[in-house]
């Protein structure tokens, strides 16, 4: 089997772990604080990712590309001087941003999140920067060598952890008051990120010491200065993309406390209609993207070891492949959060509150589901910088349309919903357009509408002909989320938008496993 197929499923083994064991935690700390808990938790993350993104620098993409070319060479030596100055880079921006964010805290939270009970859970999140900051390091170096199972096993190891210290600190520190059981939820995600972060240092060591015996450079080593500035040159306009994505993340409790203040909501009505935007609906909307994120995650350093060898026939095809697995899946997910986004809300957080919103974010879910792969050849394409405009036009248009709609009378949070799918929809388009330009490859218009056609016919057999056909104790949620997945599959397999080769690298998996 193919190390991309192989590293793609490894990964989407992890991230389905990972993103079940993340929902259980939101909804053990739904349960437990209520949407208020989740909404003072919730606006204070984004901040605490746009200085993690400013710390990182985009360096974990630049690590992975550069860390697989020179292991393609066999070029050892490079990748010690390339995991050297990254750490240099990213250690030292973490300890310049930690004490900074500490001192302005109170004025964040006061002021600009119009919420002071904000203020435990922020100081209590600080700590995780510099842990964030070298594990990315880690992380790049394991993607750029493929190993996939060891990144993959780390994040496990983060959400056990995690799920462990949510349920014991926020227990513990609820009867102190909600601004505190927060700031547990804090301390769990903390205390996940450190355990993780010894784990990817155990294996690291591990790694270094069979490595003794790698081939000797036949050409000087490059400066310090010039790795610096080769893995900027990726870096920067990654990081310039997450950035914008960061601010965006960091303004939006600012817009949604101001905007709904201002038409006349309280500041814990409003910190609790944005806890069960950002609480209860996006975490069930974007659960579907562990698929993604692994296709993405594994694209890059795949890609571009392909390229280093002139294979592009292989670039081509695993750019194709990405594109429509991320197509049907999506597909798949979208249709079943609009035909049974109640039910799963009610399930899962013991309230239907939002259900509404899911519907109809769920219909255009598919934009965000396919937006991953785009970036990642455009990243391996060395396009970041167009990729960084991409989603600064995507970000304006989203923050506007946010602010316009949440002042109209009558639109509340849904104006916000509406401005985060018209961001997915911008951004989505103007990175299709962009590969475009870079890779020669065709459009395949066909599955597209093979996949729109087979999500109609979904809609309508769970709208018309389920209610009808089935026998009443088999209309049940959770029997006929399964047929529409039969169904799905075998339509989407008789149409071939699932191709032969997808089963095929399924079955090689489990019996190499």
């Amino acid at each position: 089997m193919s190390t991309f197929i192989k590293g793609t499923l490894i990964l989407i083994f992890a991230a389905m772990l990972t993103k079940v064991l993340g929902m259980v935690q939101r909804i053990l700390l739904a349960r437990m604080v209520g949407e208020e808990g989740v909404g003072l938790y919730m606006m204070t993350f984004p901040t605490l990712m746009l200085v993690i993104t400013i710390t990182q620098l985009g360096l974990p993409i630049a690590i992975s590309k550069y860390v697989s070319e020179a292991t393609a060479k066999k070029e050892e030596r490079v990748v010690q001087r390339i995991l050297a100055v990254s750490l240099l880079i990213t250690g030292s921006l973490a300890l310049t941003f930690t004490p900074i964010m500490f001192a302005i805290a109170p004025y964040l939270t006061s002021t600009l999140f119009a919420d002071d009970r904000t203020l435990w859970p922020f100081i209590a999140i600080l700590p995780i920067i510099p842990i964030a900051a070298f594990s990315a390091v880690l992380r790049g170096y394991f993607q750029g060598k493929q190993q996939m199972g060891v990144t993959a096993v780390g994040q496990i190891i983060e959400q056990l952890v995690r799920l462990a210290l949510l349920y014991i600190l926020v227990g513990a520190m609820l009867p102190m008051g909600i601004e505190f059981a927060a700031a547990g939820a804090m301390f769990a995600t903390v205390g996940g990120e450190l355990l993780s972060l010894a784990y990817l240092y155990f294996h690291f060591i591990r790694a270094r010491k069979r490595l003794t015996t790698q081939t000797v450079l036949s050409k000087p080593l490059p400066s310090r200065s010039s790795t610096a500035k080769q893995l900027l040159t990726i870096a920067l306009p990654s990081t310039g993309s997450r950035m914008i994505g960061s601010i965006a993340w960091f303004l939006e409790p600012i817009i949604v406390m101001k905007c709904l203040t201002i038409v006349g909501l309280t500041a814990a009505m409003a910190t609790k209609e944005y806890g069960m935007l950002t609480g209860f609906v996006l975490p069930l909307l974007l659960l579907p993207s562990f698929i993604t994120v692994s296709l993405s995650t594994t694209l890059v350093p795949a890609i571009s070891e392909a390229k280093a060898k002139k294979q592009f026939t292989t670039v081509e095809h695993r750019i194709q492949q990405a594109l429509r697995i991320s197509l049907v899946t999506g597909g798949l997910f979208s249709i079943i959060l609009l035909t049974h986004g109640s039910y799963l809300m009610q399930a899962l957080y013991n309230s239907s509150n939002g259900q509404q919103l899911l519907g109809f974010m769920s219909v255009l879910s598919i934009f965000f589901y396919y937006q991953g792969p785009l970036h990642a050849v455009l990243q391996a394409y060395e396009a970041a910088g167009a990729a960084m405009i991409n989603s600064l036009i995507g970000t304006a248009i989203k923050l506007v349309v946010m602010t316009v709609l949440m002042l109209q009378p009558g639109f509340g949070i849904s104006g916000a919903a509406i401005g985060i799918m018209v961001g997915f929809i911008v951004v989505t388009l103007l990175h299709f357009l962009t590969m475009l330009k870079l890779v020669p490859i065709k459009v395949p218009y066909s599955q597209y509408g093979l996949v729109a056609l087979i999500m109609v016919s979904m809609f309508v057999l769970q709208r018309t002909v389920f209610p009808s056909l089935l026998p009443t104790y088999l209309n049940h949620p959770l029997v006929t989320m399964l047929l529409l997945t039969i169904c799905y599959v075998f339509l989407g397999r008789i149409s071939n938008v699932i191709k032969r080769e997808d089963w095929d690298f399924f079955s090689k998996w489990r019996h190499s496993s």
